[in-house]
């Protein structure tokens, strides 16, 4: 409904001149569901569930890096910067470029695929980092969707669980570890505050952290067991 909206404002104000009747337009505003996120158990248990070190290395840049799934997909062996310890992320979203983290354990995995990638032939200086069916082809972002469903699967998850899932678990646990949501934002390419913002309500760990103001009053003793009704 929304793109309808914008689509008329755009007729009325730029081809028909009649700014006026634009203003009588509204945009509808939409809850935000909270996103899902994994636990750092449920992650580690879905990246050994998954089939092949290729896949392994995929899901763990999504996870380890907080990528988006397209950003996953078009990433190139060039992209891996060991040098400076980071990933070139060249075909963000909206078309913006940025660097995100690469862990030491990460560039370990990356360069076991490497070496497995090279031995299958699969694998050139100046390719894809995750190739598809075809070595000249970067893998799609529906199969990455689908090796996350089918690991989820083998763990045991009961989650709707999807490539974003990783990266929303990734920034979930960063703020719950108490980095600085500014630095999830530059990590997670975010434009706007807002949207990392959202992670703060789904941080459980960080909820737990905080002393209620009524325990600081010291009102009441704990008991050995609660009360039956």
């Amino acid at each position: 409904m929304n793109s309808i909206v914008s689509a008329l404002r755009f007729l009325l104000t730029r081809t028909l001149d009649r700014p006026d009747l634009a203003r009588r337009l509204v945009r509808l505003a939409h809850p935000r569901n909270l996103p899902v996120v994994l636990s750092r158990d449920e992650v580690a248990r879905l990246l050994n569930a998954t089939t092949c070190i290729k896949h392994q290395a995929a899901l763990s840049v999504a996870y380890g890096a907080g990528l988006r799934v397209a950003e996953v997909s078009m990433l190139k062996v060039t992209d891996v910067d060991s040098e400076r310890m980071l990933l070139r992320v060249e075909r963000g979203k909206g078309g913006r470029y940025r660097n995100a983290m690469l862990s030491e354990d990460l560039l370990t995995l990356l360069r076991q695929w490497w070496k497995v990638g090279r031995q299958q032939g699969v694998m050139h200086r100046d390719g894809w980092l995750f190739p598809g069916q075809h070595a000249m082809k970067p893998i799609s972002t529906r199969q990455l969707y689908r090796i996350v469903v089918e690991a989820a699967q083998a763990a045991d998850i009961a989650k709707r669980v999807g490539p974003h899932t990783l990266r929303h678990s990734f920034a979930t646990h960063l703020l719950e570890d108490g980095t600085d949501i500014r630095i999830i934002q530059v990590l997670l390419g975010h434009a706007k505050l807002n949207n990392t913002a959202l992670y703060a309500k789904v941080a459980t760990r960080t909820v737990r952290t905080v002393t209620s103001p009524l325990d600081k009053l010291g009102l009441f003793t704990p008991e050995e067991a609660f009360p039956d009704s």
